[in-house]
Protein backbone atom coordinates (compact mmCIF):
# COMPACT_ATOMS: atom_id res chain seq x y z
CA UNK A 1 0.00 0.00 0.00
CA UNK A 2 3.02 2.44 0.62
CA UNK A 3 4.31 1.91 -2.66
CA UNK A 4 0.91 2.70 -4.39
CA UNK A 5 0.83 5.61 -2.16
CA UNK A 6 4.11 7.26 -3.03
CA UNK A 7 3.25 6.23 -6.58
CA UNK A 8 -0.04 8.18 -7.00
CA UNK A 9 2.29 11.38 -5.05
CA UNK A 10 4.72 11.03 -7.83
CA UNK A 11 2.03 11.16 -10.28
CA UNK A 12 0.61 13.83 -8.97
CA UNK A 13 3.90 15.91 -8.49
CA UNK A 14 4.88 14.98 -12.09
CA UNK A 15 1.74 16.41 -13.74
CA UNK A 16 2.23 19.66 -11.63
CA UNK A 17 5.66 20.23 -13.89
CA UNK A 18 5.23 19.86 -17.35
CA UNK A 19 1.92 17.94 -18.39
CA UNK A 20 -1.54 17.46 -17.09
CA UNK A 21 -3.42 14.37 -16.15
CA UNK A 22 -6.73 13.69 -18.56
CA UNK A 23 -8.87 14.62 -15.87
CA UNK A 24 -7.28 17.99 -15.05
CA UNK A 25 -7.40 18.78 -19.06
CA UNK A 26 -11.02 17.65 -19.64
CA UNK A 27 -13.99 17.92 -17.94
CA UNK A 28 -15.13 14.39 -19.14
CA UNK A 29 -13.77 11.45 -17.69
CA UNK A 30 -10.15 10.34 -19.80
CA UNK A 31 -11.56 7.56 -22.69
CA UNK A 32 -9.50 4.31 -21.76
CA UNK A 33 -7.51 3.31 -24.95
CA UNK A 34 -7.83 0.53 -26.96
CA UNK A 35 -5.38 -2.63 -26.54
CA UNK A 36 -3.43 -4.43 -28.83
CA UNK A 37 -1.57 -7.72 -27.63
CA UNK A 38 1.05 -8.82 -31.06
CA UNK A 39 2.11 -11.87 -29.74
CA UNK A 40 5.16 -13.96 -31.77
CA UNK A 41 5.97 -17.51 -31.22
CA UNK A 42 9.23 -19.22 -30.82
CA UNK A 43 10.65 -15.44 -31.57
CA UNK A 44 13.97 -15.16 -29.62
CA UNK A 45 15.55 -12.59 -27.88
CA UNK A 46 18.23 -12.01 -30.69
CA UNK A 47 15.24 -12.09 -33.54
CA UNK A 48 15.14 -8.30 -33.91
CA UNK A 49 17.37 -6.05 -35.01
CA UNK A 50 16.95 -3.24 -31.58
CA UNK A 51 17.26 -6.27 -29.49
CA UNK A 52 20.34 -7.77 -31.61
CA UNK A 53 22.82 -5.31 -33.68
CA UNK A 54 24.70 -8.26 -35.36
CA UNK A 55 21.26 -10.08 -36.90
CA UNK A 56 21.64 -10.94 -40.05
CA UNK A 57 18.57 -9.06 -40.82
CA UNK A 58 16.74 -5.72 -39.89
CA UNK A 59 13.18 -5.14 -38.12
CA UNK A 60 12.59 -1.71 -39.04
CA UNK A 61 9.04 -1.64 -37.92
CA UNK A 62 9.89 -3.42 -34.49
CA UNK A 63 12.59 -1.16 -34.22
CA UNK A 64 10.70 1.72 -34.74
CA UNK A 65 8.09 0.70 -32.66
CA UNK A 66 10.68 0.47 -29.72
CA UNK A 67 12.05 3.46 -30.32
CA UNK A 68 8.30 5.22 -30.30
CA UNK A 69 7.64 3.30 -26.48
CA UNK A 70 9.96 1.17 -24.31
CA UNK A 71 12.03 -1.41 -24.58
CA UNK A 72 12.38 -4.27 -21.87
CA UNK A 73 15.66 -6.25 -22.25
CA UNK A 74 14.96 -7.99 -19.03
CA UNK A 75 11.39 -9.35 -20.16
CA UNK A 76 10.30 -13.35 -19.70
CA UNK A 77 8.16 -16.01 -20.97
CA UNK A 78 6.36 -17.65 -18.09
CA UNK A 79 7.43 -21.25 -19.74
CA UNK A 80 9.49 -22.18 -22.71
CA UNK A 81 6.99 -23.87 -24.65
CA UNK A 82 4.04 -22.17 -25.57
CA UNK A 83 0.69 -24.01 -24.63
CA UNK A 84 1.54 -22.79 -20.59
CA UNK A 85 2.75 -19.32 -21.79
CA UNK A 86 -0.54 -18.86 -23.38
CA UNK A 87 -2.59 -19.90 -20.76
CA UNK A 88 -0.65 -17.28 -18.74
CA UNK A 89 -0.80 -14.72 -20.79
CA UNK A 90 -4.89 -14.83 -21.22
CA UNK A 91 -4.77 -15.63 -16.90
CA UNK A 92 -2.15 -13.77 -15.36
CA UNK A 93 -0.94 -17.01 -13.74
CA UNK A 94 2.15 -19.55 -14.05
CA UNK A 95 0.68 -23.02 -15.27
CA UNK A 96 1.47 -24.37 -11.74
CA UNK A 97 -1.50 -23.27 -10.46
CA UNK A 98 -3.98 -24.96 -13.04
CA UNK A 99 -2.14 -28.45 -11.44
CA UNK A 100 -1.79 -29.97 -14.17
CA UNK A 101 1.21 -30.82 -16.38
CA UNK A 102 2.98 -28.75 -18.68
CA UNK A 103 2.24 -29.73 -22.00
CA UNK A 104 1.49 -27.87 -25.46
CA UNK A 105 -1.64 -29.42 -26.95
CA UNK A 106 -1.50 -31.45 -30.27
CA UNK A 107 -5.07 -32.77 -32.06
CA UNK A 108 -8.14 -33.07 -30.08
CA UNK A 109 -6.31 -32.39 -26.48
CA UNK A 110 -7.79 -30.58 -23.80
CA UNK A 111 -9.75 -30.02 -21.94
CA UNK A 112 -8.68 -25.70 -21.46
CA UNK A 113 -6.40 -24.91 -18.93
CA UNK A 114 -8.50 -21.96 -18.56
CA UNK A 115 -10.89 -23.17 -16.01
CA UNK A 116 -14.80 -22.64 -15.87
CA UNK A 117 -15.36 -18.96 -13.79
CA UNK A 118 -11.44 -18.20 -13.52
CA UNK A 119 -11.69 -14.46 -14.96
CA UNK A 120 -9.27 -14.14 -17.96
CA UNK A 121 -7.73 -10.65 -19.23
CA UNK A 122 -10.68 -11.10 -21.70
CA UNK A 123 -13.10 -10.94 -19.06
CA UNK A 124 -11.63 -8.23 -17.14
CA UNK A 125 -11.41 -5.89 -20.18
CA UNK A 126 -15.18 -7.07 -20.84
CA UNK A 127 -16.03 -5.77 -17.71
CA UNK A 128 -14.07 -2.42 -18.23
CA UNK A 129 -16.47 -2.27 -21.11
CA UNK A 130 -14.10 -3.12 -24.07
CA UNK A 131 -15.31 -5.41 -27.10
CA UNK A 132 -12.82 -8.14 -27.28
CA UNK A 133 -11.09 -10.36 -30.23
CA UNK A 134 -8.76 -13.14 -30.84
CA UNK A 135 -7.47 -14.31 -33.74
CA UNK A 136 -4.54 -16.51 -34.68
CA UNK A 137 -3.13 -19.42 -32.57
CA UNK A 138 -5.21 -20.36 -28.92
CA UNK A 139 -3.41 -23.39 -28.22
CA UNK A 140 -4.52 -23.60 -24.72
CA UNK A 141 -6.50 -27.01 -25.15
CA UNK A 142 -9.71 -27.34 -25.92
CA UNK A 143 -12.66 -30.28 -25.30
CA UNK A 144 -14.40 -32.39 -28.15
CA UNK A 145 -16.73 -35.00 -28.07
CA UNK A 146 -16.79 -37.86 -29.95
CA UNK A 147 -20.28 -39.66 -31.29
CA UNK A 148 -21.37 -41.09 -27.68
CA UNK A 149 -20.41 -38.08 -26.36
CA UNK A 150 -17.18 -39.36 -24.67
CA UNK A 151 -13.94 -36.54 -24.23
CA UNK A 152 -11.50 -37.24 -26.57
CA UNK A 153 -7.40 -36.99 -25.79
CA UNK A 154 -5.35 -35.85 -27.87
CA UNK A 155 -3.42 -38.06 -30.64
CA UNK A 156 -3.56 -37.05 -34.47
CA UNK A 157 -6.04 -40.01 -35.41
CA UNK A 158 -8.68 -38.75 -32.88
CA UNK A 159 -9.45 -36.22 -35.11
CA UNK A 160 -11.64 -37.95 -37.02
CA UNK A 161 -13.61 -38.99 -34.26
CA UNK A 162 -15.08 -35.55 -33.59
CA UNK A 163 -18.53 -35.07 -33.65
CA UNK A 164 -19.04 -31.67 -34.12
CA UNK A 165 -22.37 -31.34 -33.19
CA UNK A 166 -21.62 -32.41 -30.21
CA UNK A 167 -18.62 -30.15 -29.53
CA UNK A 168 -19.79 -26.95 -30.59
CA UNK A 169 -20.27 -24.40 -30.15
CA UNK A 170 -17.08 -25.05 -27.94
CA UNK A 171 -17.42 -25.09 -23.89
CA UNK A 172 -13.95 -23.64 -23.72
CA UNK A 173 -13.27 -21.81 -26.86
CA UNK A 174 -12.04 -18.21 -26.65
CA UNK A 175 -15.65 -17.07 -26.37
CA UNK A 176 -16.32 -18.92 -23.44
CA UNK A 177 -13.83 -17.41 -22.07
CA UNK A 178 -14.58 -13.40 -22.68
CA UNK A 179 -14.10 -12.72 -26.38
CA UNK A 180 -16.71 -11.15 -28.36
CA UNK A 181 -15.26 -12.34 -31.36
CA UNK A 182 -12.63 -14.76 -32.39
CA UNK A 183 -10.82 -16.74 -35.29
CA UNK A 184 -8.47 -19.13 -34.20
CA UNK A 185 -6.87 -22.25 -34.53
CA UNK A 186 -6.96 -25.51 -31.76
CA UNK A 187 -3.00 -25.92 -31.92
CA UNK A 188 -0.02 -24.58 -33.42
CA UNK A 189 -1.70 -23.82 -36.96
CA UNK A 190 1.04 -24.78 -39.33
CA UNK A 191 2.59 -27.86 -37.15
CA UNK A 192 0.18 -30.01 -35.02
CA UNK A 193 -3.12 -31.74 -36.71
CA UNK A 194 -5.70 -31.03 -36.46
CA UNK A 195 -5.67 -28.22 -39.14
CA UNK A 196 -9.28 -26.15 -39.01
CA UNK A 197 -10.46 -23.29 -37.84
CA UNK A 198 -12.54 -21.92 -35.19
CA UNK A 199 -14.82 -18.78 -35.73
CA UNK A 200 -16.85 -17.93 -32.61
CA UNK A 201 -17.06 -21.24 -31.07
CA UNK A 202 -17.95 -23.01 -34.36
CA UNK A 203 -16.27 -24.65 -36.55
CA UNK A 204 -17.14 -24.03 -40.14
CA UNK A 205 -15.14 -26.35 -41.83
CA UNK A 206 -14.60 -29.79 -40.18
CA UNK A 207 -11.01 -32.02 -40.82
CA UNK A 208 -12.01 -33.93 -43.54
CA UNK A 209 -8.67 -34.27 -45.79
CA UNK A 210 -5.44 -35.81 -45.29
CA UNK A 211 -2.93 -33.31 -44.87
CA UNK A 212 0.42 -34.27 -46.37
CA UNK A 213 3.72 -32.30 -46.09
CA UNK A 214 5.26 -32.49 -48.99
CA UNK A 215 2.40 -30.56 -50.98
CA UNK A 216 4.09 -27.57 -49.28
CA UNK A 217 7.44 -25.57 -49.97
CA UNK A 218 10.73 -26.33 -48.48
CA UNK A 219 12.77 -23.79 -48.73
CA UNK A 220 16.44 -24.39 -48.56
CA UNK A 221 15.90 -27.49 -48.36
CA UNK A 222 14.79 -28.31 -44.52
CA UNK A 223 12.45 -25.25 -43.20
CA UNK A 224 9.32 -27.09 -43.84
CA UNK A 225 10.87 -29.41 -40.98
CA UNK A 226 7.86 -30.07 -37.98
CA UNK A 227 4.94 -30.29 -39.77
CA UNK A 228 2.79 -32.89 -39.66
CA UNK A 229 1.15 -35.01 -41.45
CA UNK A 230 -2.79 -35.14 -40.13
CA UNK A 231 -6.17 -34.48 -40.85
CA UNK A 232 -7.19 -30.97 -42.26
CA UNK A 233 -10.57 -29.15 -43.70
CA UNK A 234 -10.29 -27.99 -47.27
CA UNK A 235 -9.98 -24.66 -47.10
CA UNK A 236 -7.22 -24.69 -44.66
CA UNK A 237 -4.23 -22.35 -45.26
CA UNK A 238 -0.65 -23.20 -44.53
CA UNK A 239 1.52 -20.97 -46.21
CA UNK A 240 -0.34 -17.42 -45.97
CA UNK A 241 -1.86 -17.94 -42.24
CA UNK A 242 -0.17 -15.19 -40.90
CA UNK A 243 -1.98 -12.86 -43.29
CA UNK A 244 -5.05 -14.61 -42.62
CA UNK A 245 -4.77 -13.60 -39.29
CA UNK A 246 -4.15 -10.65 -40.15
CA UNK A 247 -6.49 -9.83 -41.79
CA UNK A 248 -9.27 -11.28 -39.32
CA UNK A 249 -7.66 -8.91 -36.52
CA UNK A 250 -7.93 -5.53 -39.10
CA UNK A 251 -11.12 -6.54 -40.15
CA UNK A 252 -12.53 -7.18 -36.61
CA UNK A 253 -10.93 -3.26 -35.80
CA UNK A 254 -12.36 -1.54 -38.57
CA UNK A 255 -15.70 -2.75 -37.96
CA UNK A 256 -15.66 -1.85 -34.54
CA UNK A 257 -14.77 1.57 -35.16
CA UNK A 258 -17.60 1.58 -37.57
CA UNK A 259 -20.32 -0.07 -34.95
CA UNK A 260 -18.92 0.82 -32.18
CA UNK A 261 -16.75 4.16 -31.65
CA UNK A 262 -17.50 5.30 -28.46
CA UNK A 263 -16.43 1.99 -27.31
CA UNK A 264 -12.31 0.75 -26.57
CA UNK A 265 -11.75 -2.27 -28.05
CA UNK A 266 -8.96 -5.16 -26.95
CA UNK A 267 -7.29 -7.51 -29.77
CA UNK A 268 -5.05 -10.60 -29.78
CA UNK A 269 -2.97 -11.16 -33.26
CA UNK A 270 -1.23 -14.33 -32.23
CA UNK A 271 0.75 -15.31 -34.64
CA UNK A 272 2.88 -18.24 -35.72
CA UNK A 273 5.83 -16.65 -36.70
CA UNK A 274 8.48 -17.84 -36.25
CA UNK A 275 7.03 -21.64 -35.19
CA UNK A 276 8.06 -24.35 -37.51
CA UNK A 277 7.69 -24.78 -40.30
CA UNK A 278 9.47 -21.85 -41.99
CA UNK A 279 7.20 -21.16 -44.56
CA UNK A 280 6.73 -17.07 -45.32
CA UNK A 281 4.27 -15.35 -47.32
CA UNK A 282 5.04 -15.55 -51.37
CA UNK A 283 5.38 -12.18 -51.64
CA UNK A 284 8.49 -12.00 -48.70
CA UNK A 285 10.31 -14.84 -50.38
CA UNK A 286 14.02 -13.30 -50.53
CA UNK A 287 12.97 -9.99 -48.91
CA UNK A 288 16.35 -10.44 -46.66
CA UNK A 289 19.56 -12.11 -46.84
CA UNK A 290 18.89 -14.57 -44.38
CA UNK A 291 16.96 -16.94 -45.57
CA UNK A 292 13.68 -18.63 -44.87
CA UNK A 293 13.56 -17.89 -41.47
CA UNK A 294 14.85 -14.03 -41.88
CA UNK A 295 11.88 -13.91 -44.22
CA UNK A 296 9.69 -14.98 -41.73
CA UNK A 297 10.92 -12.47 -39.28
CA UNK A 298 10.60 -10.27 -42.07
CA UNK A 299 6.80 -10.63 -42.32
CA UNK A 300 6.18 -10.55 -38.85
CA UNK A 301 7.71 -6.88 -38.58
CA UNK A 302 5.71 -5.75 -41.82
CA UNK A 303 2.65 -7.06 -40.50
CA UNK A 304 3.21 -5.29 -37.04
CA UNK A 305 3.96 -1.95 -39.66
CA UNK A 306 0.97 -2.78 -41.22
CA UNK A 307 -0.85 -2.51 -38.07
CA UNK A 308 0.62 0.45 -36.54
CA UNK A 309 -0.11 2.53 -40.17
CA UNK A 310 -3.68 1.30 -40.13
CA UNK A 311 -4.33 2.46 -36.76
CA UNK A 312 -3.36 6.11 -37.85
CA UNK A 313 -5.37 5.96 -40.40
CA UNK A 314 -8.18 4.91 -38.30
CA UNK A 315 -7.21 8.60 -36.38
CA UNK A 316 -6.96 6.42 -33.23
CA UNK A 317 -2.75 6.12 -32.78
CA UNK A 318 -2.47 7.85 -29.89
CA UNK A 319 -4.69 6.12 -28.05
CA UNK A 320 -4.10 2.92 -28.67
CA UNK A 321 -1.44 0.43 -26.38
CA UNK A 322 -0.01 -1.78 -28.34
CA UNK A 323 2.03 -4.45 -27.24
CA UNK A 324 4.60 -7.40 -28.75
CA UNK A 325 6.03 -9.98 -26.56
CA UNK A 326 6.98 -14.17 -27.77
CA UNK A 327 6.16 -17.04 -26.19
CA UNK A 328 8.88 -18.56 -25.25
CA UNK A 329 12.98 -18.52 -27.24
CA UNK A 330 13.96 -20.14 -30.38
CA UNK A 331 13.07 -23.44 -31.85
CA UNK A 332 16.59 -25.60 -31.19
CA UNK A 333 17.18 -26.65 -34.95
CA UNK A 334 15.69 -23.06 -35.91
CA UNK A 335 18.77 -21.68 -33.69
CA UNK A 336 21.58 -24.02 -34.94
CA UNK A 337 21.00 -23.81 -38.22
CA UNK A 338 20.41 -19.52 -38.10
CA UNK A 339 24.17 -19.93 -36.43
CA UNK A 340 25.92 -21.99 -38.92
CA UNK A 341 24.38 -21.06 -41.88
CA UNK A 342 23.57 -16.56 -41.65
CA UNK A 343 26.03 -16.17 -38.19
CA UNK A 344 22.26 -15.40 -36.45
CA UNK A 345 21.67 -15.96 -32.81
CA UNK A 346 17.92 -16.21 -32.15
CA UNK A 347 18.60 -16.72 -28.18
CA UNK A 348 20.70 -13.33 -28.66
CA UNK A 349 23.79 -14.63 -26.78
CA UNK A 350 21.78 -16.46 -23.95
CA UNK A 351 22.18 -19.80 -22.88
CA UNK A 352 19.55 -22.24 -24.53
CA UNK A 353 16.93 -21.91 -26.06
CA UNK A 354 13.56 -23.30 -26.78
CA UNK A 355 12.40 -25.56 -23.39
CA UNK A 356 14.96 -24.98 -21.79
CA UNK A 357 15.14 -23.00 -18.24
CA UNK A 358 18.63 -21.09 -18.95
CA UNK A 359 18.18 -18.03 -20.40
CA UNK A 360 17.65 -18.68 -23.96
CA UNK A 361 14.68 -20.54 -23.50
CA UNK A 362 12.75 -17.72 -22.07
CA UNK A 363 13.95 -14.43 -22.44
CA UNK A 364 11.86 -12.73 -25.11
CA UNK A 365 11.16 -9.17 -26.82
CA UNK A 366 8.82 -7.10 -24.75
CA UNK A 367 7.92 -4.07 -26.46
CA UNK A 368 5.19 -0.91 -25.57
CA UNK A 369 4.01 1.76 -27.39
CA UNK A 370 1.41 4.34 -26.72
CA UNK A 371 2.27 7.18 -28.35
CA UNK A 372 -0.18 9.32 -25.89
CA UNK A 373 1.08 8.46 -22.88
CA UNK A 374 4.23 6.64 -22.75
CA UNK A 375 7.55 8.04 -23.32
CA UNK A 376 9.47 7.27 -26.55
CA UNK A 377 12.91 5.93 -26.51
CA UNK A 378 12.60 4.29 -23.26
CA UNK A 379 14.99 0.81 -22.31
CA UNK A 380 14.17 -1.29 -19.32
CA UNK A 381 16.24 -3.58 -17.35
CA UNK A 382 12.92 -4.25 -15.06
CA UNK A 383 12.67 -7.46 -14.48
CA UNK A 384 9.56 -8.51 -16.18
CA UNK A 385 6.86 -11.61 -17.25
CA UNK A 386 4.03 -12.07 -19.71
CA UNK A 387 2.04 -12.38 -16.22
CA UNK A 388 2.88 -9.12 -15.83
CA UNK A 389 0.75 -8.23 -18.52
CA UNK A 390 -2.59 -8.50 -17.15
CA UNK A 391 -1.90 -6.25 -13.84
CA UNK A 392 -0.60 -3.81 -16.19
CA UNK A 393 -3.95 -3.52 -18.23
CA UNK A 394 -5.70 -3.59 -15.36
CA UNK A 395 -4.09 -0.54 -13.68
CA UNK A 396 -4.50 1.17 -17.11
CA UNK A 397 -8.21 0.41 -17.37
CA UNK A 398 -8.59 1.05 -13.75
CA UNK A 399 -9.96 -2.25 -12.83
CA UNK A 400 -8.94 -3.05 -9.05
CA UNK A 401 -7.88 -6.88 -9.25
CA UNK A 402 -8.89 -9.13 -7.14
CA UNK A 403 -6.23 -10.84 -4.72
CA UNK A 404 -7.26 -14.75 -6.43
CA UNK A 405 -6.65 -13.39 -9.98
CA UNK A 406 -3.70 -13.18 -11.35
CA UNK A 407 -1.36 -14.51 -8.73
CA UNK A 408 1.61 -14.21 -10.74
CA UNK A 409 1.01 -10.50 -12.43
CA UNK A 410 2.88 -7.69 -11.28
CA UNK A 411 1.66 -4.17 -12.60
CA UNK A 412 4.98 -2.96 -14.89
CA UNK A 413 3.14 0.66 -15.91
CA UNK A 414 5.14 2.82 -13.57
CA UNK A 415 7.85 1.49 -16.07
CA UNK A 416 5.91 2.08 -18.90
CA UNK A 417 5.25 5.60 -17.64
CA UNK A 418 9.00 6.43 -16.68
CA UNK A 419 8.37 7.19 -13.25
CA UNK A 420 9.90 3.98 -11.82
CA UNK A 421 13.56 3.24 -12.95
CA UNK A 422 15.54 0.40 -12.74
CA UNK A 423 17.16 1.39 -9.45
CA UNK A 424 13.70 0.49 -7.95
CA UNK A 425 12.32 -2.78 -9.00
CA UNK A 426 9.35 -3.76 -9.50
CA UNK A 427 9.20 -7.49 -9.30
CA UNK A 428 11.45 -8.31 -5.99
CA UNK A 429 11.63 -12.24 -7.72
CA UNK A 430 9.90 -14.40 -10.82
CA UNK A 431 8.90 -17.47 -11.26
CA UNK A 432 9.68 -19.30 -14.32
CA UNK A 433 8.51 -23.02 -15.64
CA UNK A 434 10.49 -25.02 -18.40
CA UNK A 435 9.69 -27.79 -20.83
CA UNK A 436 9.18 -30.46 -17.72
CA UNK A 437 7.02 -27.74 -15.93
CA UNK A 438 10.58 -27.65 -13.26
CA UNK A 439 11.13 -24.36 -11.42
CA UNK A 440 13.28 -21.38 -11.74
CA UNK A 441 13.07 -18.71 -9.64
CA UNK A 442 15.00 -14.86 -10.34
CA UNK A 443 15.55 -12.64 -7.51
CA UNK A 444 18.17 -10.08 -8.91
CA UNK A 445 20.76 -11.12 -10.52
CA UNK A 446 20.31 -14.75 -8.84
CA UNK A 447 18.81 -17.42 -10.35
CA UNK A 448 17.94 -20.55 -8.82
CA UNK A 449 16.86 -24.19 -10.89
CA UNK A 450 15.49 -26.61 -8.97
CA UNK A 451 16.86 -28.87 -11.20
CA UNK A 452 19.92 -30.12 -12.87
CA UNK A 453 20.42 -29.54 -17.00
CA UNK A 454 18.62 -27.51 -19.55
CA UNK A 455 15.46 -28.76 -17.89
CA UNK A 456 14.20 -29.06 -21.43
CA UNK A 457 16.78 -30.26 -24.45
CA UNK A 458 18.86 -32.98 -24.79
CA UNK A 459 22.24 -31.53 -25.02
CA UNK A 460 24.36 -35.33 -24.93
CA UNK A 461 24.17 -35.70 -28.47
CA UNK A 462 22.74 -35.04 -31.85
CA UNK A 463 22.93 -31.34 -33.24
CA UNK A 464 22.32 -29.95 -29.59
CA UNK A 465 26.38 -31.58 -29.07
CA UNK A 466 28.44 -28.83 -30.00
CA UNK A 467 26.66 -26.39 -27.01
CA UNK A 468 27.01 -28.51 -24.32
CA UNK A 469 28.43 -26.86 -21.31
CA UNK A 470 30.10 -28.84 -17.85
CA UNK A 471 28.35 -29.00 -15.06
CA UNK A 472 30.65 -27.08 -12.82
CA UNK A 473 29.10 -28.71 -9.45
CA UNK A 474 27.84 -32.62 -10.54
CA UNK A 475 27.03 -33.61 -7.05
CA UNK A 476 24.58 -30.61 -6.98
CA UNK A 477 20.83 -30.81 -7.04
CA UNK A 478 20.21 -27.77 -8.84
CA UNK A 479 21.83 -24.72 -10.26
CA UNK A 480 22.83 -21.60 -8.61
CA UNK A 481 23.99 -18.51 -10.91
CA UNK A 482 24.82 -14.76 -10.31
CA UNK A 483 23.67 -13.09 -13.70
CA UNK A 484 25.47 -10.34 -13.34
CA UNK A 485 28.70 -11.69 -13.10
CA UNK A 486 27.65 -14.91 -15.21
CA UNK A 487 24.74 -14.12 -18.03
CA UNK A 488 26.06 -17.10 -20.01
CA UNK A 489 24.78 -19.81 -16.72
CA UNK A 490 28.12 -21.46 -16.86
CA UNK A 491 29.31 -21.45 -13.37
CA UNK A 492 26.93 -23.64 -10.68
CA UNK A 493 27.17 -21.91 -7.02
CA UNK A 494 25.49 -23.82 -5.50
CA UNK A 495 27.85 -25.07 -2.88
CA UNK A 496 30.15 -21.76 -2.99
CA UNK A 497 26.83 -19.79 -2.28
CA UNK A 498 24.87 -22.33 -0.51
CA UNK A 499 23.45 -19.49 2.34
CA UNK A 500 21.89 -17.75 -0.99
CA UNK A 501 20.90 -20.81 -2.70
CA UNK A 502 18.92 -21.89 0.35
CA UNK A 503 17.15 -18.73 0.69
CA UNK A 504 16.24 -18.70 -2.86
CA UNK A 505 14.92 -22.48 -2.09
CA UNK A 506 12.96 -21.75 0.96
CA UNK A 507 11.80 -18.46 -1.31
CA UNK A 508 10.98 -20.81 -4.25
CA UNK A 509 8.83 -23.25 -1.71
CA UNK A 510 6.10 -20.63 -0.38
CA UNK A 511 5.65 -18.91 -4.41
CA UNK A 512 5.07 -22.41 -6.00
CA UNK A 513 2.49 -23.87 -3.01
CA UNK A 514 -0.39 -25.86 -4.80
CA UNK A 515 -3.47 -24.03 -3.16
CA UNK A 516 -1.87 -20.64 -1.65
CA UNK A 517 0.91 -20.10 -3.79
CA UNK A 518 1.21 -16.73 -5.17
CA UNK A 519 4.40 -14.34 -6.46
CA UNK A 520 2.38 -11.68 -7.09
CA UNK A 521 1.38 -9.26 -4.17
CA UNK A 522 -1.79 -8.82 -2.60
CA UNK A 523 -4.24 -5.54 -2.33
CA UNK A 524 -3.01 -4.25 -5.89
CA UNK A 525 -4.23 -0.47 -6.27
CA UNK A 526 -4.44 0.31 -10.41
CA UNK A 527 -3.15 3.65 -11.51
CA UNK A 528 -5.97 4.50 -13.68
CA UNK A 529 -6.31 6.88 -16.64
CA UNK A 530 -7.20 10.03 -15.05
CA UNK A 531 -3.75 9.51 -13.04
CA UNK A 532 -1.64 9.06 -16.19
CA UNK A 533 0.22 12.00 -17.85
CA UNK A 534 -0.95 13.18 -21.49
CA UNK A 535 2.34 13.62 -23.71
CA UNK A 536 2.94 16.06 -25.90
Amino acid sequence: MKTTNLLLTTLGLLTVGGGRTSAESASEPPKPPNIIIIYADDLGYGDLSCYNPHAAYQTPRLDRMAAEGIRFTDAHSPSTICSPSRYSLYSGNQVCRTGRPTTAFEGPGGPSYLKPGEMTLADMLGKAGYRTGVFGKWHVGLTWYDKDGKQLGGGFENALLIDYGKSTPLEDGPNARGFDESFVTPNCPTTDPLYIYLENGMVPSPASQRHRPDTLPNPGGKWRWDNDAGWMAPDYEFVKADLLFYDKTLKFITEHRKKFPEKPFFAVLATQIAHAPVLPAPEFNGKTKAGARGDFVCELDTLTGRLLDALKELGIDDNTVVMFNSDNGPETNHTVWMREDYQHDAAGGWRGMKRDAWDGGHRVPFIVRWPGRIPAAQVSRQLTNTTDVFATIASIVGYELPDDVAVDSFDMLPAMLGIQGDAKPIRPHMLTQSFRGQFQLRQGAWKYLDHLGSGGNDYDKGLLQPYELPETAPAATGQLFNLAADPGETTNLFFTQSKKRMEMQALLAELKKPKTGRSAPTNRKPIGMARIPVRP
